[in-house]
């Protein structure tokens, strides 16, 4: 089965790595490249176990972190003339560049991010008395994250398989079972009306056929694309949950 999936909330490798930096909360200017290589290969394999559309971008980015990593771990010769000394320190850091890409990223990122709440706020100029929601609103309201990305999908999808792989013993036969995306989708929604519109997203991977997660996974998706389901969490690496937004 293959079923090719490209959202606009991926807005590049740049944007990926960025995000990266901020959750494992690194110093742009002095980047763990190792650390932030090896979480990047992570996202595009798991991109790749989902039947994502990766954009070749993504992984020209990932021999750019590849060949920084191969630089950076060559050994430095030591010489005994001051000269030549003086020479390796003003050599130019490996990171420099794509450090400079990041910085100017964020600049122009961080501009439209304020636009776009200005925009927000200028929408607001006309508008109809408020109305008295608080019959509707649930106690943990306070407490919720709703910006979640397909970043945090991935990376819960990416505990969802580990967990999967460590539980399931195994089998001398496989079984292929194909299932429809509209199928599942349906599916999703009678499983989240069932328990009163809300369910955690490791719930939602009952079965453990990796056909049957990425089917999963993929009518998550559609189902955020077409606003039929919100995605909520308390703080970064913590439970995902999935919540049924009325018609």
């Amino acid at each position: 089965m293959q079923y090719s999936v490209k959202l606009d909330g991926f807005e590049g490798p740049l944007d990926l790595l960025l995000h990266l930096i901020q959750t494992y909360e690194v110093d742009i200017y002095d980047i763990p490249v190792a650390i932030i290589t090896e979480q990047y290969l992570h996202y595009i394999h798991t991109m790749k176990e989902l039947k994502l559309d990766v954009a070749s971008e993504y992984l020209v980015m990932a021999a750019t972190l590849l060949a920084i990593k191969s630089k950076m771990l060559l050994p430095k010769h030591e010489d005994d003339f001051i000269d030549q000394q003086m020479e390796l320190d003003m050599e130019e850091d490996p990171r420099e560049e794509l450090v400079r890409r990041l910085i100017e990223y964020r600049k122009f990122k961080s501009a439209a991010d304020e636009l776009k709440e200005r925009e927000a706020a200028r929408s607001l100029i006309y508008t109809r008395e408020p109305l008295d929601l608080s019959q509707f609103e649930r106690e943990d309201t306070a407490k919720r994250v709703t910006n979640v990305t397909l970043y945090d999908m991935l990376q819960a999808m990416q505990k969802v398989f580990q967990e999967k792989i460590i539980r399931t013993p195994k089998q001398t036969t496989i079984e292929r079972q194909e299932i429809p995306i509209e199928t599942r989708m349906e599916q999703i929604k009678q499983s989240l009306l069932s328990v009163g519109g809300k369910k955690r997203f490791s719930d939602l991977f009952d079965n453990a056929s990796k056909e049957y997660m990425v089917v999963t996974f993929l009518a998550l998706l559609e189902l955020m694309k077409v606003k039929s389901i919100n995605c909520e969490q308390n703080d970064h690496f913590s439970e995902i949950y999935i919540t049924m937004i009325e018609e």
